[in-house]
């Protein structure tokens, strides 16, 4: 959370002035820190200290601030600016950027006594780094707009070393005019800046990433420690899953040939193929007393499509049964799934 000492008073746009007038720059950089975004930055942790270094690196000037003052201090020794309060930040900036641990920690800087909105200026905007709460992100929104600004959720994927190199994504939700104004900003945090939708798409898309993640965390677990119980080297395991089908695949591309488009005839293979291989598994995880839920909930799933009558169907139609109990229906035109494709 960032800094909630005094706000200073300072006029809309005093501090911005003052810190230019201030900065230790040549006339010329002067001249470029006027003519381009001004750029605040409040959270300097593991993943905020690498974003706001490649912002610098890319030549943006920072006003930056952090619960801890000693956090900014290698962004300080490069010519980052110091302001005491998120206030401030957001009375310097033209965009704003926030990377924090936890929705109550982005509520309180972004709506907080002191915090971003009694700074923002009409027409700034606000990018939320942080993994956030949807319903969070369009509350700040909302009041935001009442103050003529803009606020966006821009959750990050790519851990601390994607930070450090500049391989992120970042995903986007909200206004869609600030998203194309500040893209070059975006770009110089992330290579893989994308639009998703309307303000709280993209921390659903986040969500839908992370939790996916650890979910085949959970699975791998499981058949893991299956093979080297029943006597494979884990490495050699690991060697030889990794050049299968699913090995070489990228996780979700697996989506693409048949839940997107609800194309399931013919199959690639049979759902009542991958019931046999599920069962076998199964049986030998029982057999060398390795606990498998989350395989014993596949097997049940796969049974339950099984007796719809789906055999000769593609393995996936079992995906279907979670499209019945969330009541949604999801098929996408062929065309534009092989136009998202063919982009890599």
């Amino acid at each position: 959370m960032a800094d909630g000492g005094d706000g200073g008073g300072h006029r809309e746009g005093d501090l911005r002035k003052a810190l230019i007038a201030n900065s230790h720059l040549d006339e010329r950089s002067r001249e470029l820190m006027e003519a381009h975004p001004h750029v605040g930055f409040i959270g300097l942790g593991t993943m905020g200290s690498r974003m706001a270094a490649s912002l610098q690196r890319a030549g943006y000037h920072l006003v930056v601030n952090d619960i801890r003052r000693a956090a900014a201090e290698p962004h300080l020794q490069k010519g980052a600016e110091w302001a005491n309060t998120t206030r401030q930040v957001a009375e310097a900036a033209d965009v704003i950027f926030t990377s924090l641990p936890a929705p109550p920690d982005v509520e309180a800087v972004a709506l907080g006594e002191d915090g971003i909105i009694s700074g923002v200026r009409r027409d700034s905007v606000y990018f939320d780094l942080s993994t956030n709460s949807p319903a969070l992100v369009r509350r700040i929104c909302a009041s935001f707009a009442e103050r003529g600004a803009h606020m966006l959720d821009a959750p990050v994927s790519g851990g601390p070393r994607g930070a450090a190199s500049g391989r992120l994504a970042i995903w986007v939700g909200g206004h869609r005019g600030s998203f194309d104004r500040y893209k070059p900003v975006l770009d110089a945090i992330g290579d893989q800046a994308r639009y998703v939708g309307p303000i709280g798409s993209a921390t659903v898309a986040k969500l839908v990433h992370n939790c996916a993640g650890y979910m085949l965390q959970r699975a791998l677990s499981e058949v893991f420690t299956m093979g080297v119980k029943a006597g494979v080297d884990p490495l050699t395991l690991w060697e030889a899953v990794r050049q299968g089908a699913l090995g070489r695949s990228r996780t979700f591309d697996g989506l693409a040939a048949h839940f997107l488009p609800a194309n399931y005839d013919p199959p690639d293979f049979a759902l009542r193929l991958a019931h046999k291989d599920v069962s076998l598994a199964a049986e030998l995880g029982r057999e060398l007393d390795v606990p498998m839920p989350m395989a014993e909930l596949a097997l049940e799933e796969l049974a339950t499509a099984l007796n719809r009558g789906w055999g000769e169907r593609d393995s996936r139609a079992a995906m279907l049964l979670q499209e019945e109990r969330a009541g949604v229906q999801i098929a996408v035109e062929p065309e534009r799934i092989r136009a998202v494709v063919s982009k890599g």
